[in-house]
């Protein structure tokens, strides 16, 4: 049996797509091959979506936004759009999935942990449908 690959993809790769990323890389422990772009990425993951992450235990302060490429797209079973979904290409056979999820540039700590506790459910319940 192969391992699932999953690739999140937002516009900066600096917010949602770094915490899905971490949080099924956490959950599912070596069970998924997990992979984050963006299709303008940042300089930098946004300094507060680091913190609300180091707060649950996860240091994304390594991490680096990373250019959305088309070899990314298609190694990956499923894609993960999260506001950029015209930008992604589109495969035959790969599973496109939209998370519609506020966007937290701009947001402190307290207005970024609700979006952080979403994607955790989200991730979640795709672990659950990949893996069982």
């Amino acid at each position: 049996m192969t391992v699932p690959e999953v690739l999140f993809v937002c516009v900066h790769n600096a917010g949602r797509s770094q915490m899905a990323a971490a949080l099924l890389d956490h959950h599912a422990a070596g069970r998924v091959v997990v992979r984050s772009a963006g299709s303008a990425p940042a300089d930098t993951v946004n300094p507060a979506v680091v913190e609300v992450m180091h707060e649950i235990g996860l240091d994304l302060s390594k991490e680096f936004p990373k250019p959305l490429s088309d070899d990314a797209v298609r190694a990956a079973d499923v894609v993960i759009t999260m506001g950029c979904g015209d930008a992604c290409p589109f495969y035959p056979g790969t599973r496109y999935l939209d998370w519609e999820l506020d966007d937290p540039a701009g947001l402190d700590a307290d207005a970024i942990r609700p979006i952080r506790d979403d994607v955790d459910r989200r991730v979640r319940a795709l672990l659950a449908e990949l893996v069982g």
